[in-house]
């Protein structure tokens, strides 16, 4: 789980999920989980962290991340009617402020993330300031070779962006929408070297 940013207690900015207790990872892409991992109904959290533009935000991993995958990092902003505490995040609004790159080295492939006790990320610098949710994700590859194999760590932290540009962030996804089970990289054997000679 990724239950907080740094300098804050679990779950006081960041949204509880599903999993607090289980650690158990979600496998179906097309839940409305998929999104921020949280129940009907419980998906706010007590506080709105204020950010920086141009500045790194981070989640603690408790425990450390275990399981070989990718890690990303999405933004969402809350439309002025609401704020971070209110908004659930549905609809094409979201973009992805960072992926990491495999590394593959000697027919293996590893990602830097595996065993970090926190990841950050940079909010870009041109971000609009205001109200959004932060959305950390891991993809865990080491079941991905079938069809829903794949298991996804989420959590979305409130945030409130401040001294921000005038960037027009894009392009803009929904959550669930943005991945199908079978799409590459979602199903993929990487255990197998066959692919990465391609």
């Amino acid at each position: 789980t990724f239950p907080s940013l740094t300098g804050t207690t679990d779950w006081q900015a960041v949204r509880q999920t599903v999993n607090h207790y289980s650690n158990a990872g979600l496998s179906d892409v097309t839940s409305d989980q998929i999104r921020c991992y949280t129940t009907t109904g419980s998906q706010e959290a007590p506080v709105i962290q204020s950010v920086a533009a141009g500045s790194s935000v981070s989640f603690t991993s408790a425990p450390a991340i275990f399981h070989p995958g990718p890690l990303q990092f999405y933004l969402a902003k809350v439309p002025d009617s609401q704020t971070a505490t209110t908004w659930d995040g549905s609809g094409n609004v979201w973009f992805k402020i960072y992926a990491e790159p495999a590394i593959i080295s000697g027919g293996q492939i590893s990602w830097a993330s595996l065993n970090k006790g926190s990841v950050g990320v940079t909010i870009p610098k041109n971000t609009p300031s205001g109200d959004y949710l932060l959305r950390v994700e891991h993809i865990a590859l080491h079941q991905a070779s079938n069809v829903g194999g794949a298991q996804f760590y989420i959590s979305c932290a409130q945030i409130k962006v401040t001294g921000g540009g005038s960037g027009v962030p894009g392009p803009l996804v929904s959550f669930p929408g943005v991945y199908k089970a079978t799409d590459p990289g979602i199903k993929v054997n990487i255990y197998s070297v066959s692919w990465m000679m391609c």
